[in-house]
């Protein structure tokens, strides 16, 4: 059985931050998991959170905890996240979210953070998709 690596590097001369990694390598026996957008519909398909970022984001990151959940992954196991936030919204809201979510992590994800126009779904204010990778079992 092949042994699964992930390495999280943050090379001399690029900055290092607690909130996320400049790269990441993952090699060997591992599964690699994709998820799509994730907006604030909760299980329903109701939007939470009205128009108030904060409880939006909440709810994004508990439909992503249950997609990870759901393949016996966690936050730890994040590689990369996209997150698309509505122009004139304020990233540090969203921030002090996710913090709660990762603060106790060794290693971050890489993160790419994007201001759109608007979604598909006219009252979202974030949408995060991203990629995670556990070892094979």
């Amino acid at each position: 059985m092949s042994v699964s690596k992930i390495d999280y590097k943050n090379p001399e001369g690029l900055y290092s931050s607690n909130i996320f990694t400049q790269s990441i390598t993952v090699s060997g026996n591992v599964k690699t998991i994709y998820f799509g957008g994730q907006n604030a519909a909760d299980e329903t398909g109701a939007l939470v959170g009205g128009k108030n970022l904060e409880l939006q984001a909440r709810q994004v990151l508990r439909n992503i905890e249950l997609i990870l959940a759901s393949e016996k992954a966690d936050f730890s196991n994040l590689i990369k996240l996209n997150i698309y936030l509505l122009n004139g919204c304020d990233p540090r809201i969203g921030l002090r979210v996710f913090e709660e979510y990762i603060h106790d992590l060794h290693n971050p994800p890489l993160i790419t953070v994007l201001f759109v126009s608007g979604f598909s779904r006219h009252d979202c204010l974030v949408e995060i998709d991203g990629i995670a990778a556990v070892e094979n079992e």
